[in-house]
């Protein structure tokens, strides 16, 4: 492969991923005292959910990300930017995703030019807690690396052995498909600067009304 080829590969890479572009620096890391207030623990089964932005013009794949509920639930969000006051996280591992945060993490990824599909598939205990200690090791993930760092997330997992090592987010996506994992979509069609909904966000704990 000639040193052409090698860059036009990386540059089709980088543009299809151009959505996990925020490498999140140890500095922004919160102090361990919120990440352990923001513990949230879910009664549901315990699951991993795929997420896959995509773009609605060209059907790329241009995010991964994956939401672990096990002994507490959290989001693996690499190189992503779902970041702000009142939101807990630690080196690409977003922590406390109660029902209201999860809703608030799904729609700040969809929008006028991408959509979310959410896959989700149901393991035992052993293996989401594996899932959750591999999450607080792997960031803060490099620009562009989301999908091939959840590919190395899962590859870890018994029974995931064979996830493909990739940097496109549609190779998980349709890897999920093919285990099984329930479908659904998220369109939205506000406006593409996500930072507005950042700038706007309600920390649910400013968000429950008080007597």
């Amino acid at each position: 492969m000639t040193v052409l080829v090698r860059l036009c590969a990386l540059l089709l890479v980088v543009a299809s991923v151009s959505a996990c572009s925020v490498r999140n620096p140890i500095e922004s890391n919160s102090p361990d005292s919120e990440v352990a207030a923001a513990r949230y623990v879910d009664s549901g089964p315990k699951q991993l959910t795929l997420y896959t932005m995509i773009s609605n013009d060209t059907g790329a794949g241009a995010h991964t990300s994956i939401l672990i509920n096990a002994s507490e639930r959290v989001a693996f969000d690499p190189a992503g930017s779902f970041r702000t006051d009142g939101i807990a996280a630690k080196n690409d591992v977003v922590y406390g995703m109660t029902p209201y945060l999860v809703d608030q993490y799904t729609r700040f990824h969809a929008r006028e030019t991408y959509h979310v599909v959410l896959q989700t598939i149901e393991v035992s205990p052993e293996v989401a807690e594996m899932a959750l200690r591999k999450a607080k090791t792997l960031g803060p993930v490099l620009e562009a690396q989301c999908a091939l760092t959840t590919s190395q997330l899962l590859s870890s997992l018994p029974g995931f052995e064979d996830a493909p090592r990739s940097y496109y987010p549609r190779k998980l996506m349709d890897y999920f498909t093919a285990k099984g994992a329930t479908y659904d979509r998220l369109f939205e069609y506000d406006d593409d600067d996500k930072s507005k909904v950042l700038a706007a966000f309600v920390p649910e704990y400013e968000s429950v009304p008080t007597n």
